[in-house]
């Protein structure tokens, strides 16, 4: 595949992955009536649960539309790995590397927690694997955002990568503030998961735009 179509391509694909998960979050948070799914109090990966009418850690889990969220979680690890799997052919030597196993670790964190609901009700081993996916995933993203910004190699104005390094780094306070309040825990993860959201969108919605109005730029640019 040549830079005329890894480019656009892999910008695009971060684009659209981070609608897809937004927009499947909300149809299955909208699906969760009994009682009402809470953005604030509940975790992102209640909605995964297939189990409705259990207790998990004080929270009344029941969505309807679990099988949706599932889906998103490994699609979106496939699509985000996927994406910086492309644009990572911008980046040289080890930085490279770097990028590339951050992304794969990535895909790898998001498709179990798609595979393995966040609940007691399954195996112990079952939500290990989720917890420890969860993990990997939230960090490897935003650790992705830190590193794009600390890189010149995108060829991105200065104030995108104040942007990326800040939003990363938010991210990973975010992640580490989860456990602080139970009313406030979904606050707090979806600040370390929208954190890398956002910097999909921006990063792939800069790249197309650069990449349109002066593709020759994008095409011959080094680490």
């Amino acid at each position: 595949m040549s830079r005329r179509m890894w480019i656009p391509l892999g910008a695009v694909i971060l684009v659209v992955n981070a609608v897809q998960w937004v927009v499947a979050e909300a149809i299955t948070a909208t699906a969760w009536t009994s009682p009402p799914y809470s953005y604030a109090r509940n975790y992102i990966s209640d909605l995964g649960v297939a189990d409705c009418g259990t207790r998990f850690q004080g929270r009344d889990i029941c969505s309807p539309d679990h099988a949706l969220m599932n889906t998103s979680f490994m699609l979106e690890g496939i699509l985000f790995a996927t994406g910086v799997l492309l644009l990572a052919r911008l980046v040289e030597g080890r930085a490279r590397r770097v990028v590339i196993a951050l992304a794969v670790a990535h895909g790898v964190g998001m498709v179990m927690v798609g595979l393995f609901h966040g609940s007691e009700s399954g195996p112990s081993l079952g939500l290990a694997l989720h917890v420890g996916g969860a993990g990997v995933g939230i960090l490897c993203a935003n650790t992705l955002a830190i590193l794009a910004g600390s890189l010149r190699s995108l060829a991105l104005p200065q104030a995108y990568r104040v942007f990326s390094v800040t939003v990363g780094a938010l991210g990973v306070v975010s992640v580490a503030l989860v456990g602080v309040s139970a009313s406030m825990a979904g606050v707090f993860e979806r600040g370390s998961v929208y954190s890398w959201m956002l910097w999909s969108v921006v990063t792939g919605a800069l790249l197309l735009a650069r990449y349109v109005s002066r593709p020759a730029v994008v095409e011959n640019v080094s680490a």
